[in-house]
Parts: C-alpha cells; structure tokens; sequence
C-alpha cells in the first residue's frame, strides 16, 4: 500500500531533486534503475509531513545524506522527531554523511547491501 504524503510536499521535492548535492547525485546514480539487487528506489520522496532523500518501498527502507548542518541542536532534534515517527510506521533508516557518501561511496554501497540482505534474511524466516 503506498503511503500517504502531503501533496504541497511535491513541488518542494521535485526543487530538491532539481537541487541535489554531490552525495545524493553519486547515491542515486548507484540506486536508479534497481542496480541494486532490483530494488526500486526513489528520490527525494514525500512520505506523511516529511521527504525522504531516498526510499523503497519493497523494503520500507529510507536512506538519509546528512550534512553538516543535521547535527547542530535543532536540526538534529528535528530529525530525531521525524525518524521517531517514520520508524513508528514501520520504515526503516540507514543515515550516512555527505562526506561518507563522496569519499567512500563503496563502503555506504555495501553497508546498504548489508541491510538488505538482513531484510531477505529476516522475511524468510517469518
């Protein structure tokens, strides 16, 4: 079942994609068109009150870039707030820095397969 977003939360995520930084652009272009294991990703996706850098839903999985300013005071209870009330639904996080992501883009690829195949793991055992 799809979820539910805001939908003024449209225009400011397609501005965000229009937008993107040097982490989320070399991110998505490992993510796109299932490249990993044949997930479907997507970018800068409005979910409830909030947008997600990256989201699939096969796995309720979203992957968040964080940047310099994610961990200053009220920013960081902000996001605090937000992954709170996302994983309440059931999503899961994986957060990475922007420097993270521009310098060792091949250790985030493989600690996001890692969650992925702990999901197959754990769903298979259900």
């Amino acid at each position: 079942m799809p979820l539910k977003y805001q939908h003024y939360l449209k225009s400011y995520s397609r501005s965000l994609r229009n937008n993107s930084t040097l982490g989320e652009i070399l991110l998505w272009n490992e993510l796109k068109q299932r490249k990993i294991h044949g997930y479907q990703f997507y970018r800068q996706k409005p979910i409830f009150n909030y947008i997600a850098d990256f989201y699939c839903p096969a796995l309720k999985l979203i992957i968040e870039l964080d940047g310099k300013y994610h961990n200053q005071g009220e920013q960081q209870v902000a996001d605090d707030i937000r992954q709170h009330r996302l994983e309440t639904a059931g999503i899961h996080f994986v957060r990475f820095t922007e420097e993270e992501v521009k310098i060792k883009l091949q250790s985030v690829l493989g600690q996001i397969e890692e969650y992925i195949y702990g999901f197959v793991q754990s769903r298979n055992q259900s």
